[in-house]
């Protein structure tokens, strides 16, 4: 298995039948297999991370906790979190320090591993006020590292904005100030499912890092992507409309192998019929469509480069359509998940 790549998605298991959980399919093969030994029945499947310095090690955010495998999913272990049954939205390995794990939960948490996921500890509660009262308890959705101050994480939270820490996760500091500025102008003013205009720019999916901005951190919520060159004090607007029809930004990513090169997952909206793939190779300042025009019946949930192949790129609709290239976009393939797959939240290959 050590020669080859796999890639996995994480879907839900909804109220009406429908199947959910971790799925895998080795590149060149048309067939997923569903992976269960060890994951509990039911769990709902939010996040996937495949270690980046040993990609036999696959972990895997859920409803009832975060797991782990040591051989590509075959078979996975819960992972002793202070909370067993933690909902994890959200797995980063640190860069620097590959046994130092973080797992983002709802309520709003971050658990932090010192030793490759052996042991857990809470991290400090960021205390931060319900500004956007939704439906479901704000979760943090994604976590990464500046590469430049590999003590300074950043969090995106659904619907809270953004926070950051400068010191490793022992605390946690509000950066959603600025963002809610935005709303003063009537175009990112957005409520769907709460009380209150500044939804929309709160609505975090996704946030990025890169070495070649130091400093930066750029993020991707339902009004677009977004950039903060001071760590999340202040923000601007990448304006992805001048170069993008659909503007709802799900994910963004920076390529482990090009810190200069960022992917995008784009679409109309939460729920749609349409979904795109941009990349940028000036870290952020302009975007191409990269997709050769694949046709998504969903909204692009997720788009993953592979850690150490710079020519394949896979990406995931809500539906459960998983899209690929290993020729750096030239062709792509598609791949649909099992009948009855739907709500799809997580990519990842290796």
């Amino acid at each position: 298995m050590a020669d080859s790549t796999h890639v996995y998605a994480g879907a839900a298991a909804t109220m009406d039948g429908t199947r959910g959980g971790v799925f895998r399919q080795e590149v060149g093969s048309n067939r997923w297999e569903q992976l269960t030994t060890g994951m509990p029945e039911g769990a709902e499947v939010h996040a996937i991370t495949v270690h980046p310095t040993d990609s036999d090690t696959v972990l895997v955010g859920s409803t009832k906790g975060l797991f782990r495998s040591s051989n590509r999913g075959s078979r996975f272990e819960r992972l002793p979190l202070p909370d067993a049954e933690a909902d994890i939205w959200s797995v980063l390995v640190h860069p620097k320090d590959p046994r130092r794990i973080y797992a983002g939960a709802t309520p709003i948490g971050v658990y932090r591993s010192d030793d490759g996921g052996d042991s857990w500890r809470k991290t400090k509660d960021p205390g931060l006020p319900n500004r956007v009262i939704m439906a479901f308890a704000c979760r943090v959705m994604r976590l990464d590292v500046d590469p430049n101050s590999p003590d300074d994480i950043y969090a995106t939270l659904e619907a809270n904005g953004a926070m950051r820490s400068r010191d490793a996760g022992e605390s946690w500091e509000d950066c959603t100030a600025d963002l809610i500025r935005f709303c003063e102008e009537p175009k990112y003013r957005s409520r769907i499912g709460s009380q209150t205009e500044i939804e929309g720019m709160l609505d975090g999916h996704a946030l990025a890092c890169s070495a070649a901005a130091p400093g930066t951190v750029f993020l991707a919520n339902r009004m677009g992507l977004f950039r903060s060159a001071d760590g999340g004090a202040h923000w601007d607007d990448m304006e992805i409309g001048k170069f993008s029809p659909l503007t709802y930004g799900r994910d963004i990513r920076t390529s482990p192998l090009d810190a200069r090169v960022m992917y995008a997952a784009l679409s109309p909206a939460a729920r749609s019929t349409d979904g795109s793939v941009y990349r940028s190779d000036d870290v952020g300042k302009s975007w191409t469509r990269f997709d050769r025009g694949i046709k998504a019946d969903a909204t692009m949930m997720g788009v993953i480069p592979h850690p150490k192949d710079a020519a394949q790129v896979y990406a995931l609709s809500r539906v459960g359509q998983v899209f690929g290239t290993q020729d750096s976009g030239k062709s792509w393939s598609e791949s649909r998940l099992p009948e009855g797959v739907r709500d799809c939240y997580a990519i990842a290959c290796g």
